[in-house]
């Protein structure tokens, strides 16, 4: 008896509140199991994303490199021009690009001068415009640093390029 009274009232309801519990547990973990896959599945996701996304940007990148040299030729025959990436993660890589005009030594982009740099900017534009051309294309200022003879050598490329596409010229130059 003492047995008992110490133990205190018995709750009649415990099995009611403990199938209420039991219901609650599951329900938790059918919810974390979920999380779980969901989290799994993301990751898939994730990784299958970042596969294709290399793939695609080395495709790319290969076909600009490619384009990069022809244009590059367009501007400055027998110039030498090149991208690489610096580093083992293409998706985060630095790209280097190199540009030697004719009767030049290799060097950093910074050695050349304001045309030369802008011809190979324009060169690497019109490498990007080549992978997957518009039907028109908007180029505003874009011949400004460039001297006269630059300048002819950007009207012919332009005339080139005209043949496949419609461009808009936005410059003050008279050439």
């Amino acid at each position: 008896k003492n047995s008992i009274e110490r133990i205190g009232p018995v709750n009649m309801d415990v099995d009611s509140q403990h199938a209420a519990e039991v219901e609650r547990f599951d329900f938790l973990d059918n919810q974390y199991n979920d999380l779980v896959e969901s989290e799994k599945s993301l990751q898939d996701t994730i990784t299958k994303l970042d596969k294709e996304a290399r793939m695609r940007f080395n495709d790319t990148f290969k076909k600009v490199q490619e384009n990069f040299i022809t244009t590059y030729n367009m501007f400055y025959s027998n110039g030498k021009a090149s991208l690489e990436l610096k580093g083992e993660d293409a998706l985060n890589a630095e790209i280097i690009i190199k540009a030697t005009p004719p009767g030049k030594t290799s060097q950093s982009l910074r050695m050349l001068s304001g045309g030369e740099k802008a011809i190979t900017a324009i060169a690497l534009l019109f490498a990007i415009y080549l992978v997957k051309p518009s039907p028109f294309c908007i180029l505003d200022e874009v011949d400004a640093p460039l001297d006269d003879i630059n300048i002819k050598r950007f009207n012919d490329v332009i005339k080139e390029f005209s043949k496949k596409s419609q461009f808009i010229i936005v410059t003050h130059n008279k050439l």
